[in-house]
Parts: structure tokens; sequence; C-alpha cells
């Protein structure tokens, strides 16, 4: 997504947001760039406040000047904008490719809407192209890795499911648990590979979004294409 879609995504998610409006700040490429025209607007007067999901987008609204809380202090929030790696048309949605996919997911459900941002490419007829992060614990990782390994066989699902690295090191969330990618190809069933996945002991939660969105702006060269969950 070039950096000029990415910004007028995010300009067009500021005609959603309100003055007195508790924000939760999502985490990526695209919600850094909502990040910078949202710190414009609070420098101009724009009062809200934000909780991010993520310590990167927490020192970038630091940074520009965008005021913070937690959801321990405001708990309950009026929207959540934040990017997706996929989307379908009924808003289901695949994240988690930068990481904070536990956190994104607790602050998308602690607010009242979930507007995404992103670039018409993401969006897909069916989920599963891009792979599906599943946040583990790091004890029992290889007994957690055979059990989603029997789940998506269940469901005929097949793919590698490989453990994410940062350099040679295993990839830690910031809630210190590990990420295991897997790449199914196609998901015809969200849904119930959601709820399989959350039986598993040691999977902590997962890249799929199920009715959680409310809105999705989707900019392409064509200009932009504004979708509604039903």
């Amino acid at each position: 997504m070039s950096d000029d879609l990415k910004t007028a995504a995010a300009r067009v998610a500021l005609d959603y947001v309100q003055d007195g409006m508790k924000l939760g700040i999502g985490t990526g490429s695209t919600a850094d760039a909502f990040v910078k025209l949202l710190a414009e607007k609070v420098n101009a007067g724009l009062s809200i406040i934000g909780v991010p999901t993520s310590e990167r987008t927490a020192a970038l609204c630091r940074e520009l000047g965008v005021p913070l809380t937690t959801l321990e202090e405001t708990p309950v929030l009026d929207l959540t904008i934040d990017g997706a790696d996929e989307t379908d048309r009924e808003l289901n949605l695949i994240k988690g490719g930068g990481g904070a996919l536990l956190r994104e997911k607790i602050v998308a459900k602690a607010s009242a809407s979930m507007l995404v941002i992103a670039d018409e490419s993401k969006l897909v007829e069916t989920l599963g192209a891009y792979d599906l992060p599943i946040e583990v614990n790091s004890f029992g990782l290889a007994a957690t890795k055979i059990a989603i390994e029997n789940v998506t066989r269940s469901l005929d699902l097949s793919g590698d499911v490989v453990l994410r690295l940062n350099g040679e090191k295993e990839f830690v969330t910031d809630g210190g648990h590990l990420i295991l990618d897997a790449s199914f190809g196609r998901i015809p069933n969200p849904k119930a590979l959601s709820d399989d996945l959350l039986q598993i002991p040691g999977v902590v939660e997962h890249g799929l979004f199920i009715n959680i969105a409310k809105t999705a702006i989707l900019a392409g060269t064509n200009g932009i294409q504004i979708l509604n969950a039903t």
C-alpha cells in the first residue's frame, strides 16, 4: 500500500472522530498514518484521548502529542481505528501481521465500534491468503502446535504452521507470547476455525476478527470505497 493510499484512508477515518471521543488506536503502517493526521487535529484543538494497541503506537502518539490513557483507567471506548491484513465483504478480518493481535482485539472489543482502514488489495472474497497469526504461550509450544494442526486438519485446512522469528530469535509479542503463523490459503469457515482454536489451552488468541469491525475504509487508485457490516 503506497503512503498516499494509507494517508487517503486515514484522512477519511478522521471524519468519524468526534470531539471528546475515547479512541482505540491501532498498530501498523496504516495506523501510523492515522496517528500523524490525528496529531495534527489534536494540535489544532481536537479533544480526544487514546488507548494504543502496542508499545510502537504508544511511542508514536507520545512523540506527536496525542494524549493517552489505558483500558484500566478508561475501560469503555467509543471507537477503534485500526488496519487489517485481510478483510472479506462481511468485514471478517485477519490481523496480527505486526504481532499486536491480542491487544488489538482487546481494545476493539472494548469499543462501541471498530473502523478498519486499508488499501483495496486487502479486500478478498475468502480469508486465508494472508498467513493467520496465532498467539501462543511459550510453555508447551510443541504440544500446542500439534493441537493446532489437528484442529485445522479436522476442518479440511492444510498448510504450514511456522514459529515467527525476529532475525534468528523467536518473535515475542508485547504480552510476552510467541506467534505461530498458519498458511492455509483459504479459510471457508472462519467462525468454526476461530471457535476451535480458542479451545486449545496453549492458544492465547488468534488473528481472526469475526463480527467485530463495523466499517471499512478502503483506498484505491480510483478513490475510496466504504463497506459497512450487515
